[in-house]
């Protein structure tokens, strides 16, 4: 399968003669970047936020899904997991704040995608084994309204994913404030892998150890 980033927490998960997922499409004139022409046949929406929900930015899609549950759309098995999402005791909300996040997990075919939404706060033993086995973990890293790199790293050493890709931080598209990669790539103790367009995925080539790969921001 093939993973894509467009920038924030909006990919693109592909595989042949499997459903083709977006994940939280974001409104470009809150958010930044460019403005998203994507197609997909699902469309997963984290929380209900401009980042996060702009479903009409995705076109064709037959799907779409906002909250906890289990689906199984063109081949692919989707679980949605509640997590709590909390963490600012409704004192403080910044642009990306959102009281609800649905973490999703999606199976193509025994490879594993685990999508964190804007998770904000360390998830449940319960929570994390619901999510299953994760082979490839989407993770938010700058803060904001999603983890930052202390709490992602933690978070990653409790999933034991083969693959992080890291996500919703601050590149020169994105407008919101948010931390830099390389507070993320210090925390995780690594040095800076080179960006790639986009990551090929295959079981035979899931590495034993958890590698963080970087991609680069693609238009869409």
């Amino acid at each position: 399968m093939e993973i894509t980033w467009y920038g924030h927490s909006c990919f693109r998960l592909t595989e042949r003669n499997y459903a083709t997922v977006v994940t939280d499409p974001f409104d470009n004139k809150s958010i930044g970047y460019d403005p998203l022409k994507l197609r997909a046949d699902i469309v997963t929406v984290s929380h209900d936020a401009p980042g996060h929900n702009n479903v009409e930015a995705v076109k064709g899609a037959s799907h779409i899904i906002n909250g906890a549950g289990e689906f199984e759309i063109g081949g692919v098995f989707i679980t949605g997991v509640t997590t709590d999402g909390g963490g600012t005791n409704g004192k403080k909300k910044s642009r990306e704040a959102s009281s609800r996040n649905t973490v999703y997990v999606f199976d193509y075919d025994g490879i594993t995608v685990a999508h964190l939404g804007d998770l904000k706060q360390i998830p449940t033993q319960s929570e994390i084994e619901s999510l299953g086995t994760i082979n490839v973990a989407l993770v938010p890293v700058g803060g904001g309204g999603g983890l930052n790199a202390a709490k992602a790293a933690e978070v990653i050493s409790l999933i034991e994913p083969n693959l992080v890709i890291p996500m919703h931080y601050a590149t020169p598209a994105v407008k919101v404030p948010l931390d830099s990669l390389s507070k993320f790539i210090k925390e995780m103790g690594v040095s800076k892998p080179e960006a790639q367009p986009s990551l090929k995925v295959t079981r035979s080539g899931l590495p034993d150890e958890t590698r963080v790969v970087v991609l680069d921001y693609q238009k869409s």
